[in-house]
């Protein structure tokens, strides 16, 4: 009997140790994590995922995939991300499209103010007011002073309604108190053959877009949309410095989960892209693309998202935007 009992003892012990030993692998690891970008490839947002996939899978010891599920300016795939389960298996990497729309379509199935756990802040985008030669703008405080002069006939791009690129130049707009036309496009490549011919006459792009055609000269960089000057461009002042209005338009981009996601699963992936963006090849890689890292709390991202909101929900309210 007593032998029975210390071989019993010795199972249950065993037993324990392979538990502890469980316990200490990585939470989820063998199970895939998805991060959906509902965007198309090649769009910051998927740079970001891209980026940071592989080595968020090296870090949690597990499977790391990137879905694009695109459509309705990003609102198919966020809603995916809403209605998964709040099981730490899937993620949303979006940009402030995301509460743009918010107040751009009143009856979303989603509000991503409630219905999305923020993460973490990953980077931000500088978009920069750009003209083709023949306007002869130097400044946005050319082309301010141009619009106030025939209020209407100069127009502008974007790749759609609702696009930064249109909600950026709607707040240049209302700050400076003038009238340019919106010619809306079906994305970005034709909006840009266009102004580069010479059709339209400005646009907010990306600076990473925008770059090679200004170091050509086939565009001239009035202005760039932050507060401070970029490494890529440092001769081209801000908004505020050409005197054409106090107003930023830089883009965040972020991660966020499904509703319901604990805590602690929240802050452990936090803690984890911390330490990623503070990687040197991530900072390379995002800087390359115009993007710079930037981390923040779960709680400060939040706030963030909020404000933003806000913000961009009164430039809807004041242009009066209707979704195409």
């Amino acid at each position: 009997m007593k032998q029975l009992m210390r071989a019993a003892a010795a199972v249950l012990s065993l037993a324990g140790l392979a538990l502890a030993a469980q316990a200490q692998q990585p939470a989820g690891s063998g199970a895939p994590l998805k991060l959906v970008v509902p965007f198309t490839p090649g769009t910051g947002i998927d740079i970001v995922a891209r980026t940071v996939g592989p080595r968020l899978s090296q870090r949690l010891n597990r499977p790391v995939v990137v879905e694009n599920r695109t459509g309705a300016s990003g609102n198919i795939g966020t809603e995916a991300v809403v209605r998964s389960p709040a099981d730490g298996n899937t993620l949303l990497v979006s940009v402030n499209t995301l509460v743009m729309n918010r107040g751009l379509y009143p009856h979303l199935p989603f509000d991503p103010l409630k219905d999305l756990v923020p993460v973490a802040l990953t980077s931000w985008g500088q978009l920069i007011l750009v003209t083709h030669p023949g306007t002869k703008f130097r400044t946005a405080g050319d082309l301010v002073a141009a619009a106030k002069a025939k209020p209407g006939r100069l127009n502008y791009a974007s790749p759609g309604v609702g696009t930064p690129h249109h909600m950026s130049m709607e707040l240049f707009k209302q700050t400076a108190g003038v009238f340019l036309t919106h010619i809306p496009y079906r994305g970005t490549s034709q909006a840009v053959t266009d102004l580069l011919g010479g059709q339209v006459d400005a646009m907010f792009l990306p600076i990473h877009v925008a770059l090679p055609h200004v170091k050509s000269g086939k565009l001239v960089a009035l202005a760039i949309g932050s507060d401070k000057r970029h490494a890529l461009l440092p001769d081209v002042p801000t908004i505020a410095q050409a005197k054409a209005g106090n107003v930023n338009v830089d883009m965040w981009f972020g991660i966020f989960a499904p509703p319901g996601t604990a805590a602690d699963e929240v802050n452990r992936l936090n803690r984890e892209l911390k330490d990623i963006l503070a990687l040197p090849e991530v900072r390379t890689a995002f800087q390359t693309q115009g993007m710079d890292p930037q981390w923040s709390t779960p709680d400060d991202f939040k706030r963030l998202v909020a404000r933003d909101a806000e913000r961009w929900a009164n430039v809807v309210r004041t242009a009066n935007i209707k979704p195409e």
